[in-house]
């Protein structure tokens, strides 16, 4: 039990990374999360069933959700659909792409291949390395992109869009690449859990963006503000882990498992709240004093 929610906490890091760069870096609430992270499955579940090999279905999933996240950059810098709404519209659109792709709502894997099958060793250890992979490879990414003078400009549209085109930026070639690159991730993702799951459902999307961000709040939580970048990349996937576990203790206690989407929006509202109760009680010390 306890591999098994490292595992899937590893995997689920990959989508609080993906979110981690437009919720936090790029303050961009994009909707679009919970369309692409399914796309992804649906994509790499169907090409594996059509004999493809397994990293090429995986690549090919988080491919279609970068032109998921494309589409959502475009109609929000070009169409001027604001953030919310060009995110729902792309993630309802996806719904309809998925069925087309799949030809049903709900498509299994059968006895094909997936990524961890190639990998030597017992089936939950097997899941455990798969997610270690990803994780390190998504980091290393992620903190190499950000550290270049691409990646510079991009945090600067975050920071400041004013001031990041009064040097010259393009602050929509930033969001737009920003919301291709965050949504790649999250669907890699929705492709990793939906091989490790062994199939792929339109309605795996509901909620996710509340997992993502349980998995970056609980961190931020845990941990100072004083992170270096590669200590908060670090702190959203132990957070998702955290995450996990938490679910799996729900579900240990005999909850009923159709209640879990309200579990997770109450431990995000609690996290949310958690610097806010912190000030208040420092306050309430202080004036004691």
């Amino acid at each position: 039990m306890i591999i098994s929610s490292v595992s899937q906490g590893l995997l689920w890091g990959v989508l609080g990374l993906g979110i981690y760069l437009t919720f936090r870096i790029l303050n961009f609430p994009d909707m679009t999360t919970e369309g692409s992270f399914p796309l992804g499955g649906a994509v790499t579940v169907t090409l594996i069933n059509s004999n493809v090999n397994p990293l090429l279905a995986t690549l090919a999933g988080m491919i279609a959700g970068m032109l998921a996240g494309l589409v959502t950059g475009l109609l929000y810098t070009k169409g001027k659909i604001p953030t919310l709404l060009a995110g729902i519209l792309v993630m309802t659109s996806c719904n309809s792409v998925m069925l087309m792709v799949m030809g049903r709502a709900n498509l299994g894997l059968s006895d094909h291949k997936t990524l961890q099958n190639y990998l030597p060793f017992s089936d939950d250890v097997n899941l455990l390395v798969l997610g270690l992979i990803a994780v390190v490879l998504v980091i290393s990414c992620v903190l190499y992109f950000l550290y270049t003078r691409l990646g510079q400009a991009y945090i600067a549209t975050g920071d400041n869009p004013e001031m990041a085109k009064s040097f010259g930026i393009n602050t929509d070639r930033m969001e737009v690449m920003g919301l291709v690159v965050s949504n790649g991730l999250i669907a890699l993702s929705g492709a990793l859990v939906s091989q490790q799951d062994g199939y792929a459902d339109v309605s795996k999307g509901i909620g996710v963006i509340v997992i993502g961000l349980a998995s970056i709040i609980i961190g931020e939580v845990l941990y100072s503000t004083s992170l270096t970048l590669l200590e908060r990349l670090i702190a959203i996937v132990i957070g998702s882990i955290l995450y996990q576990f938490l679910i799996t203790a729900v579900i240990a206690l005999g909850f009923n498992t159709n209640y879990l989407k309200l579990f997770s929006a109450i431990v995000l509202a609690i996290c949310l709240m958690v610097p806010v109760l912190k000030q208040k009680i420092f306050k309430g010390m202080r004036l004691s004093r």
